[in-house]
């Protein structure tokens, strides 16, 4: 193999040692993981978003809650709601099943209503936040692993020239050279999952937060209708 083809990408990485090989591996799976997480999780927030503009546009159009929740079902047999809607269906469910038993108080309908907008706030919140704590793990753990490889790397370079009579940079460069490509591969799977979570984690909040507006906006309105009846 010629001194081109030696320094090239390829190369270097086919000449590396084992363990160098193994980290960047473990970067490029990290990397890949990565990517997959990121557009799956842009598409999830997209959504989730459009369906809260939506929703909560049917909703303050002054549509009746019963029609609002029969409009549902069809997507709820299917399994197709969640964001905002589920937290409407949960509290909405409750609070029909509570009033009509009639042996509970306004104080005791209230209270399990909020409690089952509380439960489905918890399952919305876990969807929300899927797979952002691994994109952080990755933007935080890679560079490490990265320059764990490069450590290793120049380490068998500076072997190898103890046992040379003669060194020169021809020598340890591709050495050198393969070395620091783990550490271009740990930025590679670092700064798209640092830059994601970023941005996804400030969604999120978003998000969540215009979920709990609407429970509290929600509750008020129950509240009203069971204290007016």
């Amino acid at each position: 193999m010629n001194a081109g083809e030696q320094l090239s990408l390829w190369g270097l990485i086919q000449n590396a040692s084992l363990l160098v090989q193994l980290v960047m591996l473990i970067l490029l799976l990290a990397s890949v993981i990565s990517w997959v997480m990121i557009i799956q999780r842009g598409l999830y927030l997209s959504r989730a978003k459009r369906a809260l503009v939506n929703f909560e546009r049917r909703f303050w159009s002054g549509a009746d809650l019963n029609q609002l929740f029969r409009d549902g079902n069809a997507r709820a047999e299917k399994g197709r709601v969640d964001g905002v809607e589920s937290l409407f269906r949960a509290g909405f469910t409750e609070f029909t099943r509570l009033r009509q038993q009639g042996r509970s108080s306004p104080e005791a309908v209230m209270e399990g209503t909020e409690r089952a907008m509380r439960v489905a706030m918890s399952r919305e919140q876990e969807n929300v936040e899927m797979n952002l704590p691994f994109l952080a793990s990755v933007g935080s753990v890679s560079p490490y692993i990265g320059l764990f490889g490069t450590v290793w790397g120049i380490m068998n370079s500076f072997r190898s020239l103890a046992t040379m009579h003669q060194a020169t940079i021809a020598t340890v460069a591709p050495g050198i050279s393969e070395a620091l490509v783990a550490t271009a591969m740990g930025l590679f799977a670092a700064i798209p999952a640092v830059m994601a979570y970023n941005r996804y984690s400030a969604k999120a909040e978003t998000l969540l937060s215009g979920y709990e507006t609407f429970a509290e906006e929600f509750s008020s309105i129950l509240h009203r209708k069971v204290h007016s009846s």
